[in-house]
């Protein structure tokens, strides 16, 4: 048999299994890039003496957070349109006329976001879950103390939020009034996008006025239930203010709230 011949017959044999075998080929997923965040400890919230500080970031807190690994980018349009096109998600969500592809999803609530993940579980054989509150102020400081992992000013050329109301002190920029492709700005000190701006990032904690009685751990607060009406959000986004972009800023929505400024990112233990 010569090559010709014996590619032709490894292609029919392809075929003849591609169509022929009971086994169903998996369908295709785009596994998420993970950045393991190391172990260590950090204080949760903020002073009185912060610009923007509010009343819902105290008590400050030591909180000792174990290993975990992040997803360096917000989940996208085009891991989300996979999970579309598996069946594995029933919603399909409005870009805005902004653009899909490496641009981070928008418009899934709470519950979206469960199915996506309950989805890549399946199709990975891995724990993807969302980020605690206390796993993502951590991973968004990245060993800073300062209002940002940028130090006291964040610029528009560092992340996406509405730069013509910047931090106080700090210098105007650009409002885009829409969301950009992740990875678009640099990085944080551990090589993490957009965690400043953006969007915002559902994380899996109940709503809770305080920080009274946060675990020390780094785990979830889910306040005596596996089910809450509003859940916290991180993060900042593209149409708010330089304030609310803050490491240690956080904010709520009911769960099944969609809007054009909600999205979210991954944890891995």
């Amino acid at each position: 048999m010569n090559q010709l011949q014996r590619v032709s017959s490894l292609f029919f044999s392809f075929i003849t299994l591609a169509f022929c075998s009971p086994f169903v080929v998996a369908a295709e997923y785009i596994e998420p890039e993970m950045v393991a965040v190391p172990a260590g400890e950090f204080v949760m919230g903020s002073t009185e003496s912060e610009i923007g500080h509010c009343m819902d970031e105290v008590p400050q807190g030591i909180v000792d957070i174990p290993a975990f690994k992040i997803s360096r980018y917000e989940v996208t349009f085009d891991e989300w349109e996979a999970c579309v096109a598996d069946g594995g998600c029933d919603h399909t969500p409005d870009d805005q006329g902004w653009g899909r592809g490496r641009r981070p999803v928008i418009n899934v609530n709470w519950w979206d976001a469960q199915q996506y993940i309950k989805w890549l579980n399946q199709k990975s054989g891995k724990q993807y879950k969302l980020l605690s509150e206390a796993q993502w102020e951590y991973a968004a400081r990245a060993g800073t103390v300062t209002p940002f992992s940028t130090g006291k000013c964040l610029g528009t050329d560092q992340a996406n939020y509405n730069g013509e109301i910047p931090y106080e002190g700090c210098p105007q920029g650009e409002n885009r009034k829409q969301t950009i492709p992740v990875g678009s700005l640099a990085a944080n000190p551990w090589g993490l996008y957009d965690m400043h701006g953006n969007v915002w990032e559902w994380t899996a904690d109940c709503w809770l006025e305080s920080y009274e009685g946060t675990p020390k751990d780094g785990s979830s607060r889910l306040a005596d239930s596996d089910y809450c009406y509003e859940r916290v959000v991180r993060g900042g986004s593209w149409p708010y203010h330089g304030a609310v972009q803050r490491s240690a800023f956080r904010d709520k929505y009911y769960v099944e709230r969609r809007n054009d400024s909600l999205g979210f990112r991954l944890s891995e233990e």
